[in-house]
């Protein structure tokens, strides 16, 4: 027999366990080092490189991150260390890294080093006037103004997308 859960969980709380165990392999105690990157290091330090490993150097204090990036952005990432050191050690509470090294890739390359840090915008695509008289025609019951021209503007961006 099988059980099913009746409340409805976060599909975060599902993989949580998951991305816990693979982080630690990597020395990652604190996971939310790689889930959140860019809140930690900021987005423009984001979109250049990646945290792929914490280590422990012998007889050394402190941890050593390492951060992949491409060639031509590593110069520009290593004037970053010292803000990105105080910003990942004001994740872990304490002053757990005490050195960042650099590895750089290639822009095609292996399965660790990919170029693209960062997903490329996709273009915006504006709604027809036909999607945005059929998506007033159907928002035309609501009484707030507000809230009826967000149904609107939602209405004809699903309407867009669907072709029609």
């Amino acid at each position: 027999m099988t059980r099913f859960r009746k409340s409805a969980r976060r599909v975060s709380t599902l993989v949580e366990r998951d991305i816990k165990r693979m982080g630690e392999k990597r020395g990652f105690s604190e996971t939310r080092l790689l889930t959140h990157w860019a809140e930690i290091a900021g987005a423009d330090t984001a979109t250049i490189c990646r945290p792929i490993k914490v280590g422990f150097p012998r007889g050394g204090f402190g941890a050593v991150l390492t951060l992949l990036t491409t060639g031509a952005q590593a110069p520009m990432l290593q004037m970053r260390l010292p803000q990105i050191i105080e910003r990942v050690n004001a994740c872990y509470g304490y002053r757990a890294i005490s050195r960042i090294d650099i590895t750089q890739t290639a822009p095609t390359g292996f399965a660790e080093g990919q170029a693209e840090f960062a997903p490329k915008p996709k273009p915006r695509v504006q709604p027809s006037e036909q999607a945005r008289t059929l998506a007033r025609e159907q928002a035309q019951g609501v009484g707030d103004e507000g809230l009826r021209r967000s149904l609107e503007q939602l209405a004809a961006n699903i309407i867009s997308k669907q072709g029609l």
